[in-house]
């Protein structure tokens, strides 16, 4: 069994063509589960916007990987937050100096795993991210981006 959870920085490479588009793609294809938490379609919002300030797509692109993401939402298993994850995040910021949505997706992602009580795969290119989940969980990609 293939389980994946996707941050935001991995969820957005697949509505998106940046560098790892492809590689996830991949992932997702071999993956019998992909999950992210629901704080996840925001971030995402947040990002396309971003990208168009940016110059980095037009706002057509951003739109369309918006409505792309949409319509594929209610396909993820999108893990709700509550007072447990939002209090193991704040534990996991406080100790490991990570962002507050970075550490509720390190959370939530532990959550799922106990809850499942079998490995995930955590997908993230949040540099820091990566570093402090590799210690927790299987990271991917495999090596340092």
């Amino acid at each position: 069994m293939n389980l994946i959870y996707l941050d935001t920085s991995a969820l957005v490479k697949l509505y998106v063509w940046e560098p790892g588009t492809e590689d996830v793609q991949q992932l997702v294809r071999n993956s019998t589960s992909i999950a992210t938490s629901i704080i996840s379609k925001a971030e995402a919002a947040a990002a396309f916007s971003k990208a168009v300030r940016k110059g980095y797509i037009t706002y057509a692109e951003a739109q369309t990987a918006w409505e792309t993401l949409l319509n594929a939402w209610p396909f993820l298993v999108r893990l709700t937050i509550n007072e447990t994850i939002v209090s193991q995040a704040g534990s996991l910021a406080f100790t490991y100096g990570l962002r507050g949505y970075d550490a509720v997706h390190l959370a939530a992602a532990l959550n799922w795993q106990d809850m499942l009580d079998i490995p995930i795969l955590f997908a993230t290119f949040d540099r820091k991210l990566w570093e402090k989940a590799k210690h927790m969980l299987t990271v991917w990609p495999e090596s340092h981006f």
